[in-house]
C-alpha cells in the first residue's frame, strides 16, 4: 500500500522507485550530475555496473531487457553521457526492447543558457524513444518514473529517457511511492482466431514469421506447439532465431542479412504469411523486394502487440492486436487444421534449411566451420550467444542452432560494439549459463576494453574476437562494387589477449584449427572473463565466398 514517505532527496526517491518497481540492476558511468542517486545506492542494495563508457552501459541495459522482458535500465551524465549512450536508444527502438535511460542534467536555473554540458532531452530523443522527458520537481519523481516503467513495456515495447536536474535531486520532499507497474497487454479475439483458421485451411503454401519483442519462454514454446501441430513451416526474422527450437521440423530458417536463396524464394512464393510479432522490414524481405507493399501478393495475417504497427507498410487481410503470450496460448489450443496440402512444402523448406548447416570451406588454417562445430559439441544447450554486426557474425548466425529462449542476443538495427556488452549483462542476468560473445576485430575495439568491467564484477563471459583485420562487411561491399580498389578498410590490430591479460582476464591467440578446442577448454575453465582471438584469414570474408570471389564476379 502507498505510503507518504519521510523528506528524501530527489536521488534517493528515485532509486527507492527503481526497487519498487524490480530493478535489481543499473549500468553506468558515474557522473557529478548525479551524485545524489550514486549517494543513495550506499543505502540501497541495487547492484551498480560501472562500466567504461556510456555506449556500453546503454547496450548492456538493452541486452537485460532482452532477456527479461522488463525494462534495463541505464543511467549517465548529461551532454556527452548522453549522446553516447544514444546508440543503445537506437537498438532498442529498432529491436522493440523495454529500456530506460536516465540521464543526470544541468542545473534548472542554468537550462536554456546553453551551460555546459546542457543537452535537450525531448529534442535528441524524441524520435528514437516512445517518451523522452524530465522530472522538474522532486515530488513527481514516482509518478513519472511509473509512467516510463508503464510505457516501455506497453504495446509495442522500447526506450524511455527521463531528464534528472542536478539540483532537484538534492531536493528534499515527503512524497507518496507508486505500486510496481504493470503490463495490460491485448489478446485475441474468438472472431479473430477463427478467421486465422479459416485462411490457414484454405492456404496451399503458407509460412509463419516470427520476430519483435514481448516473448517469454512459454509463449516460444505455445507458438513452436501450434506450428508443430499444424506442419506449419516457420521462419525467424533478423537475430530471432531463439524464438523456436531450431531442431524442430517445422523450422524452416532465418530471415536475415544472408538469408538463404530457398528461403528467399519461399518468402517470395508464399500464398499466406502469418506474421507474429514480426515488423517484416527491409532486412526480412530484402529491402521490401521480397513481399510486395503496400498490399502483398499473399493473403497477410499480421499479430502485433500495438495497433499503430499494423497497415504501417503492409496492409494485411486480418490484422490481430495481441501480447506474443496471449496469442501464442490462444493458438496453442486451436485445434489443428488439415496440413497435408503443404506437407511437401513444409518438409522442401526444412531440408533446405538443413542443408544449409552442410560443411562449407573455410580459407586458411583457422576453419570457422570446424570452431562452430566444436562450439556446438561443447556448449549447453541453455547457452547465450551474442554478436555484434558483421559478417562473422554468419558463422553462428548460420551454425549454431539455437534451443532455448532466450538464448540470442544481436543488435537487430546492426549496431557495432554490441556484444561484448551484451555478453556481460547476459552474465548479470543469468550467472550460472554459459555465455559466448562473438565479435569482429573492429567491434572489440569499439568495447573490448569492457571486458576490464566483467572482470571487476566478477563476470566471467568468453569473447570470441573473430579477428581477419578489416572491416569486413564494408569490404565486402568494396570488392563487389570497386574490386580490388581498397580503402579506409584494413585493421592494424592490437594484441587481443594481451589486452585481455592486462585487464585480469584469460587470454589466448587462436591460428589454427587444432588450437581452438583446448584454448575454448581452458577459457572454460578459467573462472574469470576469457578472450579468444581468433585469427582468421582475410580471405574468409564470409561463410559462402571469398574475397577473390567477389573480386572475379565483378570483372566485366
Amino acid at each position: 500500500m502507498s505510503n507518504l514517505s519521510p523528506e528524501r532527496s530527489g536521488g534517493r526517491i528515485v532509486v527507492d522507485a527503481l526497487r519498487l518497481h524490480g530493478v535489481d540492476c543499473l549500468f553506468g558511468v558515474p557522473g557529478e550530475s548525479y551524485l545524489e542517486i550514486l549517494d543513495a545506492l550506499v543505502d540501497v542494495p541495487l547492484r551498480y555496473i560501472n562500466c567504461r563508457h556510456e555506449s556500453a552501459a546503454a547496450n548492456m541495459a538493452e541486452a537485460y531487457g532482452k532477456l527479461t522482458g522488463r525494462p534495463g535500465v541505464a543511467i549517465v551524465t548529461r551532454g556527452p553521457g548522453a549522446c553516447h549512450a544514444s546508440i543503445g536508444l537506437h537498438v532498442a527502438q529498432q529491436d522493440q526492447t523495454p529500456l530506460i535511460l536516465l540521464v543526470g542534467q544541468t542545473p534548472r536555473g542554468m537550462l536554456g543558457r546553453d551551460a555546459t554540458q546542457e543537452i535537450d532531452i525531448k529534442a535528441m530523443f524524441g524520435w528514437t524513444t516512445k517518451w523522452a522527458g524530465q522530472i522538474d520537481d522532486p515530488a513527481r519523481i514516482p509518478e513519472i518514473l511509473s509512467r516510463a516503467f508503464h510505457l516501455a513495456v506497453s504495446g509495442r515495447p522500447g526506450p524511455v529517457a527521463i531528464a534528472l536536474p542536478e539540483d532537484m535531486l538534492r531536493q528534499s520532499v515527503a512524497v507518496m511511492d507508486t505500486e510496481p507497474y504493470g503490463n495490460a497487454r491485448p489478446s485475441p479475439g474468438g472472431a479473430d482466431l477463427a478467421a486465422l483458421r479459416q485462411h490457414l485451411g484454405r492456404a496451399k503454401q503458407p509460412l509463419m514469421v516470427v520476430g519483435g519483442g514481448g516473448w517469454t519462454p512459454q509463449a516460444c514454446a505455445d507458438l513452436a506447439a501450434f506450428a508443430e501441430a499444424n506442419g506449419l513451416p516457420t521462419a525467424a526474422d533478423f537475430r530471432c532465431q531463439d524464438m523456436i527450437d531450431n531442431r524442430l521440423s517445422a523450422y524452416v530458417g532465418d530471415l536475415g542479412i544472408a538469408k538463404s536463396p530457398e528461403l528467399s524464394r519461399r518468402l517470395a512464393e508464399a500464398d499466406l504469411l502469418l506474421l507474429v510479432g514480426s515488423r517484416l522490414g527491409d532486412i526480412a524481405t530484402a529491402g521490401f523486394s521480397l513481399v510486395e507493399a503496400p498490399v502483398p501478393r499473399p493473403v497477410l495475417i499480421h499479430v502485433f502487440p500495438d495497433g499503430d504497427e499494423l497497415g504501417h507498410v503492409y496492409r494485411p487481410d486480418l490484422a490481430i492486436v495481441s501480447g506474443m503470450p496471449e496469442f501464442a496460448a490462444a493458438a496453442r489450443r486451436l485445434e489443428a487444421v488439415d496440413s497435408a496440402p503443404w506437407s511437401d512444402w513444409a518438409a522442401a523448406a526444412r531440408a533446405d534449411y538443413l542443408a544449409t548447416l552442410e560443411p562449407v570451406d573455410c580459407p586458411g588454417e583457422l576453419d570457422m566451420y570446424a570452431v562452430m562445430q566444436t562450439l556446438n559439441q561443447v556448449l549447453p544447450e541453455d547457452a547465450i550467444v551474442t554478436t555484434d554486426a558483421g559478417n562473422f557474425s554468419g558463422w553462428p548466425q548460420r551454425f549454431h542452432q539455437y534451443v532455448r529462449f532466450p538464448s540470442q542476443l544481436g543488435p537487430r538495427n546492426g549496431a557495432m560494439g554490441y556484444s561484448v556488452p551484451a555478453g556481460i549483462a547476459a552474465k548479470v542476468v543469468a550467472p550460472e549459463r554459459t555465455v559466448v560473445s562473438f565479435v569482429g576485430d573492429g567491434g572489440f575495439q569499439m568495447s573490448g576494453l569492457e571486458v576490464a568491467t566483467a572482470v571487476q564484477h566478477g563476470l566471467d563471459p568468453i569473447v570470441l574476437v573473430v579477428n581477419n583485420g578489416l572491416y569486413g562487411t564494408i569490404r565486402m561491399h568494396q570488392e563487389r562494387r570497386h574490386p580490388g580498389r581498397v580503402s579506409a578498410t584494413d585493421l592494424v590490430n592490437p594484441d587481443f589477449a594481451a589486452l585481455a591479460r592486462a585487464a585480469g582476464a584469460f587470454g589466448a591467440s587462436v591460428a589454427r584449427t587444432e588450437d581452438f578446442a583446448p584454448a575454448l577448454d581452458q577459457a572454460l575453465a578459467a573462472g574469470r572473463a576469457a578472450v579468444l582471438d581468433l585469427q582468421l584469414d582475410p580471405e574468409a570474408i564470409s561463410t559462402s565466398t571469398t574475397i577473390s570471389a567477389l573480386r572475379a564476379a565483378a570483372q566485366p
